[in-house]
């Protein structure tokens, strides 16, 4: 009988330490613990606790891969298991935290982790509006009288609910980031994206709600929350409640009009533009290189650094066309791995490609890529190129998402092309398999 979340959790904190665990926080896949120490003891028993898919160690950071949904659930049992288990330092593992900190603290992998960390809140919201959408547009191919009926007009309402909204959340989210008030960074999210904009005429031009999109938020968000931390420190108490959110409202808000979204709009439509004009201009080769390089992105945690572009396109275009093509990545992996339960004698190896390869298909490529691809080597490469040929094959057709969060077959129904997007998914595989199955690896001994 499978483990219960809180026994998962129990027998991880037992494995890692509950004085040797600082955080608990997760994605959605992930249970990432920052621990003062760790050794290779450690490692082996969490890999042995069942339920656990993988492992990645991201400088102090551990990221122990459980899957979507059970990843959350586990983090919340351990938290409250870590609130009654008493806490402390081992050793000298607080220094050495530090000093791993320090280390791996570069301002790039700080930067990603806290745009990551904005739009994370918002991936169930995009797959459960997303998919909707993708419902209601494949009805709508099948019969567009459809699209006169209540019922469908509601679901299409739905099915936009979260592009409607996404600039009120992210400005929300990324004061919080920031260290301002969440509230301040959603009403001045909500000045970007006022309809009544429109009907302000500044220097002969009028106001245009919502241009630069979630980047523009982010820049006047941040502002607001520098704005609301030197206010708290030079405002008298007795005034602070009334002076700094009216202030910095003000100052945001108008340096979020007159400068920072032309600013952001620019940047936004420059990505935009910079990226459908690869896919469209250099087509199947683009695909092929975004689709080949990104599983070791995947490897190495720096995937959630495209989430805000993926978000980005959807409010400009009402799709990504990039994530079709970086989905890809894990199809490949598919294929190869099925090669490798082809190829191999091991029974051990055989047992857990089975056992991954369904949450494989289903977009969850890390317990492949940790417990088989990637540790055979080989096999890695050959995931590698079957992905970029099912990226060339989406880029080629130019199928776009209206979702974020989930690859695998559950995006078919979220594309705007689903026949090509199986095409590619095929692709990927059948490729991954032939370049796996004629690399080959060395089969590892039973033991």
């Amino acid at each position: 009988m499978p483990m219960t979340n809180k026994e998962l959790a129990d027998a991880i904190i037992r494995t890692v330490g509950a004085s040797n665990i600082r955080s608990a926080t997760n994605c959605m896949t992930r249970l990432r613990l920052q621990t003062a120490q760790r050794d290779q003891s450690m490692l082996d028993g969490l890999k042995k606790i069942e339920g656990v898919l993988g492992l990645n160690i991201d400088g102090d950071e551990l990221q122990i891969i459980l899957g979507p949904g059970r990843a959350t659930n586990v983090t919340t049992e351990v938290n409250a298991l870590l609130s009654k288990a008493p806490r402390g330092a081992i050793g000298d593992g607080q220094a050495l935290r530090n000093e791993l900190k320090a280390r791996n603290a570069t301002p790039i992998k700080l930067f990603f982790k806290r745009i990551a960390s904005i739009f994370l809140p918002l991936i169930p919201g995009f797959i459960a509006c997303g998919l909707i959408t993708g419902c209601v547009g494949l009805a709508l191919k099948f019969d567009p009288t459809l699209a006169d009926q209540s019922m469908i007009k509601l679901l299409m309402v739905a099915g936009n609910t979260i592009l409607w909204g996404m600039n009120l959340f992210v400005g929300f989210n990324a004061a919080k980031e920031f260290g301002g008030t969440p509230i301040l960074g959603g009403i001045l999210a909500a000045l970007l994206t006022h309809p009544s904009l429109s009907d302000v005429v500044i220097a002969g031009s009028a106001l245009l709600p919502g241009r630069g999109g979630v980047i523009s938020v982010i820049l006047v968000a941040a502002l607001g929350a520098f704005v609301e931390k030197k206010l708290h420190s030079i405002v008298p108490e007795m005034f602070d409640l009334f002076v700094t959110p009216l202030v910095t409202f003000l100052t945001a808000g108008a340096a979020a009009i007159f400068i920072l979204q032309p600013i952001g709009g620019m940047i936004s439509e420059t990505i935009g533009s910079a990226a459908t004009v690869a896919v469209q201009s250099g087509g199947a080769a683009v695909g092929f290189i975004l689709a080949g390089l990104w599983l070791p992105m995947v490897m190495f945690g720096v995937h959630q650094a495209m989430t805000p572009i993926h978000v980005d396109l959807i409010g400009q275009y009402g799709v990504t066309i990039l994530l079709p093509i970086l989905a890809m990545a894990g199809a490949g992996q598919v294929g190869a791995s099925i090669a490798v339960y082809f190829k191999t004698k091991n029974k051990f190896l055989k047992r857990t490609v089975a056992s991954a390869l369904p949450v494989g298909m289903m977009g969850v490529g890390e317990p492949l890529i940790y417990g088989v691809t990637f540790p055979l080597g080989r096999p890695f490469v050959g995931a590698c190129i079957g992905g970029a040929f099912g990226g060339a094959v989406q880029a080629s057709s130019a199928v776009g998402a209206a979702t974020l969060g989930i690859s695998g077959l559950p995006l078919a129904a979220a594309t705007n092309n689903i026949a090509m997007y199986f095409v590619g998914l095929l692709t990927a595989y059948v490729a991954g398999f032939i370049a796996t199955w004629l690399l080959g690896f060395d089969d590892p001994i039973e033991q």
